[in-house]
C-alpha cells in the first residue's frame, strides 16, 4: 500500500500530470470514453490527502484549457460533418439528445452548453449540435471557456473534499473522489434525462376527442 501511495504522490506532483490532464479534457470533449473527470478528481484528491495542493490551481487551469478546447472542436467537427454522419449517431439515446439539443439551443443556448458539459455524451451532442445547427461561433466560445472553467472547478471540489476526509491515504482519496464524482454524475443524468422526457411530453400535440355527431331536428323531436 504504502508503495502504491508514493507511486501516486510522485505522479499528482509530476508535471507530466499537467499534460495527461490537459490531452484528456480535450479528447473527452470529442470522445466521451476516456475519463478526464477521472483524472482530475483522482488528482486533485491525491494532492489534497497529501498536504500538496500547490498544484492543484495549475491542473485546473490545464483541465479548464483543454475542455473549452475540446468543446470547440467538437463544435467544429459538428460545423463540417453535421449530426448524422456516423453510425453511433443514429444510436436511440445519442439521437434523442441531439434531438433535445436542436430544440434547447434555440431557448437557451448558453445555459444548455454549460450544463451539458458536466455530462459526458450530453456534451459532445451539444456541442456537436451547435456547430452543425449553425449556433454562432462568437456565442459559443465564450461559453464554451466558462464551461470548462466551472467544469474544473467542480472536479478539483469533489477530490479536495474527498482528499481532506482521508489524510496521508492519497490512494484511498483517489478512490473515494472518483466514486463521489460516479454518483454525482449520475444524479445529474438522470436529473437531466428527466428533464428531457418532461419537455418531449409537454411538445406532444393534445388531441381533441371527436366531436359527436349532431342530432338531427327528427331525432331530437323524437
Amino acid at each position: 500500500m504504502d508503495a502504491i501511495n508514493d507511486f501516486i504522490l510522485t505522479a499528482a506532483s509530476s508535471p507530466w500530470m499537467l499534460l495527461v490532464m490537459f490531452a484528456v479534457a480535450a479528447i473527452d470533449a470529442v470522445f466521451p470514453p476516456v475519463p478526464s473527470e477521472t483524472v482530475l478528481v483522482a488528482g486533485a484528491a491525491a494532492a489534497m490527502a497529501s498536504g500538496d495542493v500547490a498544484i492543484v490551481p495549475a491542473l485546473c487551469l490545464v483541465a479548464a484549457l483543454g475542455a473549452a478546447l475540446g468543446d470547440n472542436l467538437a463544435y467544429a467537427l459538428g460545423r463540417k460533418l453535421g449530426s448524422r454522419r456516423f453510425a453511433w449517431m443514429e444510436r436511440p439515446k445519442v439521437a434523442a439528445a441531439f434531438a433535445h439539443a436542436r430544440t434547447a439551443l434555440n431557448r437557451n443556448g448558453a445555459a444548455l452548453i454549460i450544463g451539458a458539459r458536466y455530462i459526458p455524451v450530453g456534451r459532445v451532442a451539444v456541442n456537436m449540435s451547435a456547430g452543425a445547427l449553425g449556433y454562432p461561433w462568437r456565442r459559443f466560445l465564450p461559453v464554451s471557456i466558462v464551461a470548462g472553467i466551472t467544469w474544473a472547478a467542480y472536479g478539483a471540489a469533489i477530490g479536495l473534499i474527498a482528499g481532506s476526509w482521508v489524510k496521508d491515504q492519497p490512494l484511498v482519496a483517489a478512490v473515494l473522489g472518483v466514486v463521489i464524482a460516479m454518483i454525482v454524475g449520475i444524479a445529474v443524468d438522470r436529473l437531466a434525462a428527466h428533464r428531457r422526457r418532461r419537455a418531449e411530453r409537454s411538445a406532444l400535440p393534445v388531441l381533441s376527442p371527436p366531436a359527436e355527431p349532431a342530432l338531427s331536428s327528427t331525432a331530437a323531436d323524437s
